[in-house]
């Protein structure tokens, strides 16, 4: 489990902190000793898109590490200043250059393994130009039949995937929640 244990120093002074549980807390959270700064860790969020053109979905290849050449959805961390919806455009656009309009919040995945949460949105692309940024080696369309199960970055992608395909043929679209162990 992720313990969340990643700040070493205070933001705020620069001392050292301290693991310790504050009063009227629960849980250790880093505690500075010098100025008393409570420094809350939270989970980060990974924002994408399912772009869809037709009856094919958009995939990128990575460019950077983890996972270094293999297939995922437009996605990644969500910035301050953004919501989930502006994040995920931004993601899809920076990624893969796509043209694309929300259809929906689609997956909400609880990673808690590693201290993140992932929200997919449906997307219908508006046109089949793409324009792959720096962290992405490839980007192209897959009809179901073809997607590269065995060379998916993330458990995420999969999971949403799977359910993206089941819902189609279903005829009928949900919001999905799941935890990824």
């Amino acid at each position: 489990m992720f313990t969340g244990r990643t700040i070493v120093h205070c933001r705020a002074c620069g001392t050292k902190v301290n693991y310790v549980v504050p009063a009227d807390d629960n849980r250790p959270r880093a505690v500075c000793p010098h100025c008393a700064t409570i420094h809350y860790e939270n989970p980060l969020n990974v924002v994408g898109t399912v772009p869809v053109w037709q009856d094919q979905v958009l995939l990128c290849k990575r460019a950077i590490e983890p996972r270094y050449g293999l297939w995922t959805l437009p996605a990644g961390f969500m910035e301050l200043g953004e919501t989930l919806a502006e994040g995920a455009l931004r993601e899809t656009d920076e990624e893969a250059g796509a043209h694309v309009e929300l259809e929906g919040l689609f997956t909400v995945l609880n990673v808690v393994r590693v201290g993140q949460v992932h929200f997919f949105y449906r997307a219908r692309m508006t046109d089949t130009h793409l324009n792959p940024g720096s962290e992405t080696l490839e980007a192209r369309l897959f009809r179901e039949d073809e997607i590269p199960w065995d060379e998916l970055a993330f458990r995420t992608v999969r999971e949403t995937l799977i359910r993206y395909f089941a819902d189609r043929k279903a005829g009928q679209f949900s919001i999905h929640c799941a935890d990824i162990a």
